[in-house]
């Protein structure tokens, strides 16, 4: 008996690589306008305050976060820690139950009147 609702997947292939390359250019953009909102905002926003500094700093430090997640592709978010948890038990549940094997060895009989007997 099945414990899932849904069908099980047909393939596990990952994304192709211009999907992959189109997905990190555009997080790579979206993250880049926020760097330009900010430093926009840091700069048109008066009075100055500390939100100037708050943009200011996400001016500076986006390009990087930018760089370092456009660079890190589908394998690597995919890439995860496995724990090595054993497939099978350490030690058997129950003794296999032991079998008997009879084995029984016919032999034709031989009569007086068998046409393949030679005499």
């Amino acid at each position: 008996m099945k414990s899932s609702s849904h069908a099980p997947s047909a393939t596990s292939l990952p994304r192709s690589p211009r999907d992959d390359v189109d997905a990190r250019s555009t997080r790579y953009l979206v993250t880049m306008g926020i760097r330009v909102a900010c430093f926009i905002l840091m700069v048109v926003i008066t009075p100055y305050g500390w939100y100037t500094w708050v943009f200011g700093a996400a001016a500076i430090f986006l390009p990087y976060i930018a760089v370092v997640s456009a660079n890190v592709g589908q394998e690597g978010r995919r890439n995860r820690r496995e724990d090595p948890e054993p497939a099978l038990p350490a030690t058997p549940s129950a003794p296999p139950p032991e079998t008997r094997i009879i084995r029984v060895e016919e032999t034709r009989a031989i009569t007086d009147d068998d046409p393949d007997r030679t005499a």
